[in-house]
Protein backbone atom coordinates (compact mmCIF):
# COMPACT_ATOMS: atom_id res chain seq x y z
CA UNK A 1 0.00 0.00 0.00
CA UNK A 2 1.68 3.44 -0.77
CA UNK A 3 1.87 6.11 1.39
CA UNK A 4 -0.54 9.42 0.61
CA UNK A 5 1.63 12.12 -0.78
CA UNK A 6 2.02 15.63 0.48
CA UNK A 7 -0.17 16.88 -1.99
CA UNK A 8 -3.05 14.19 -1.44
CA UNK A 9 -2.63 15.52 1.97
CA UNK A 10 -2.84 19.31 1.13
CA UNK A 11 -6.05 18.21 -1.57
CA UNK A 12 -7.17 16.05 1.14
CA UNK A 13 -7.29 19.40 3.79
CA UNK A 14 -8.53 21.99 1.24
CA UNK A 15 -11.90 19.61 1.22
CA UNK A 16 -12.30 19.24 4.72
CA UNK A 17 -12.06 23.04 4.69
CA UNK A 18 -15.04 22.97 1.89
CA UNK A 19 -17.40 22.31 5.10
CA UNK A 20 -17.94 23.98 7.73
CA UNK A 21 -16.91 22.32 11.87
CA UNK A 22 -17.55 25.67 13.80
CA UNK A 23 -20.28 27.97 13.71
CA UNK A 24 -18.75 31.48 12.46
CA UNK A 25 -18.84 34.30 15.38
CA UNK A 26 -22.58 35.22 15.41
CA UNK A 27 -23.96 33.56 12.22
CA UNK A 28 -25.95 31.44 14.68
CA UNK A 29 -26.98 33.24 18.08
CA UNK A 30 -30.54 33.96 15.83
CA UNK A 31 -31.42 29.95 15.75
CA UNK A 32 -32.95 29.38 18.70
CA UNK A 33 -35.43 32.38 19.09
CA UNK A 34 -36.28 32.02 15.49
CA UNK A 35 -36.82 28.56 16.14
CA UNK A 36 -39.38 29.03 18.97
CA UNK A 37 -41.02 31.82 16.57
CA UNK A 38 -41.23 29.09 14.25
CA UNK A 39 -42.99 26.56 16.70
CA UNK A 40 -45.44 29.18 17.39
CA UNK A 41 -46.59 30.11 14.58
CA UNK A 42 -47.02 26.23 13.34
CA UNK A 43 -49.39 26.10 16.81
CA UNK A 44 -51.12 29.18 15.57
CA UNK A 45 -51.45 27.64 11.27
CA UNK A 46 -52.73 24.32 13.38
CA UNK A 47 -55.32 26.51 15.44
CA UNK A 48 -56.14 28.19 12.15
CA UNK A 49 -56.73 24.73 10.28
CA UNK A 50 -58.50 23.80 12.51
CA UNK A 51 -61.22 26.34 12.72
CA UNK A 52 -60.50 26.47 9.14
CA UNK A 53 -59.50 30.29 9.38
CA UNK A 54 -58.64 31.86 5.80
CA UNK A 55 -56.93 34.69 7.07
CA UNK A 56 -54.91 32.67 9.80
CA UNK A 57 -53.76 30.51 7.53
CA UNK A 58 -52.43 33.34 5.23
CA UNK A 59 -50.85 34.92 8.22
CA UNK A 60 -48.95 31.97 9.31
CA UNK A 61 -47.91 31.36 5.53
CA UNK A 62 -46.32 34.45 5.71
CA UNK A 63 -45.01 34.46 9.04
CA UNK A 64 -43.21 31.03 8.49
CA UNK A 65 -41.76 32.81 5.13
CA UNK A 66 -40.49 35.43 6.93
CA UNK A 67 -38.82 33.02 9.59
CA UNK A 68 -37.54 30.67 6.58
CA UNK A 69 -35.34 33.59 5.05
CA UNK A 70 -33.93 33.98 8.60
CA UNK A 71 -32.90 30.83 8.50
CA UNK A 72 -31.90 30.15 5.34
CA UNK A 73 -28.13 30.83 6.11
CA UNK A 74 -27.74 28.13 8.86
CA UNK A 75 -26.17 25.39 8.32
CA UNK A 76 -27.33 21.47 9.78
CA UNK A 77 -23.84 21.24 10.85
CA UNK A 78 -24.21 24.55 13.40
CA UNK A 79 -27.33 22.85 15.56
CA UNK A 80 -26.18 22.62 18.96
CA UNK A 81 -28.26 20.24 21.80
CA UNK A 82 -30.37 23.51 22.48
CA UNK A 83 -31.25 23.78 18.58
CA UNK A 84 -31.36 20.60 17.58
CA UNK A 85 -34.50 19.75 19.36
CA UNK A 86 -36.08 22.48 18.62
CA UNK A 87 -35.56 22.26 14.47
CA UNK A 88 -36.93 18.58 15.19
CA UNK A 89 -40.21 19.35 16.78
CA UNK A 90 -40.72 22.77 14.03
CA UNK A 91 -40.66 19.68 11.28
CA UNK A 92 -42.58 17.92 12.70
CA UNK A 93 -45.46 19.99 13.63
CA UNK A 94 -45.13 21.19 10.03
CA UNK A 95 -45.12 17.64 9.02
CA UNK A 96 -48.47 16.97 10.97
CA UNK A 97 -49.94 20.40 9.64
CA UNK A 98 -49.20 19.73 6.19
CA UNK A 99 -51.15 16.10 6.32
CA UNK A 100 -54.08 18.03 8.08
CA UNK A 101 -54.27 20.36 4.76
CA UNK A 102 -54.10 17.53 2.71
CA UNK A 103 -56.68 16.06 4.12
CA UNK A 104 -58.76 19.11 4.47
CA UNK A 105 -58.21 19.46 0.66
CA UNK A 106 -58.90 15.34 -0.37
CA UNK A 107 -62.20 15.95 2.31
CA UNK A 108 -63.39 19.25 -0.27
CA UNK A 109 -62.52 17.28 -3.26
CA UNK A 110 -64.60 14.70 -2.56
CA UNK A 111 -67.51 16.57 -1.34
CA UNK A 112 -67.67 18.32 -4.65
CA UNK A 113 -67.06 15.16 -6.60
CA UNK A 114 -70.39 13.92 -5.12
CA UNK A 115 -72.00 16.91 -6.15
CA UNK A 116 -70.94 16.44 -9.69
CA UNK A 117 -68.29 18.62 -10.38
CA UNK A 118 -65.35 17.37 -12.41
CA UNK A 119 -61.83 16.58 -10.51
CA UNK A 120 -59.19 19.10 -11.48
CA UNK A 121 -57.08 18.99 -13.97
CA UNK A 122 -54.10 18.21 -11.92
CA UNK A 123 -53.56 14.78 -9.65
CA UNK A 124 -50.68 14.29 -7.77
CA UNK A 125 -48.80 10.99 -9.12
CA UNK A 126 -52.44 10.48 -12.04
CA UNK A 127 -52.99 11.81 -15.42
CA UNK A 128 -55.10 14.38 -15.35
CA UNK A 129 -58.51 13.36 -17.05
CA UNK A 130 -60.12 15.87 -19.87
Amino acid sequence: MTRPSKWDHHVAQQKMSEFPTDTPKGAADHVPGTLRQMIAVLERERQALASLDADGLFEAAREKDALCDALVEVETAWLDAETRPLAETAQRLNDVNRRVRNLLAANVATRLEALGAPRAAYQAGRRAQL
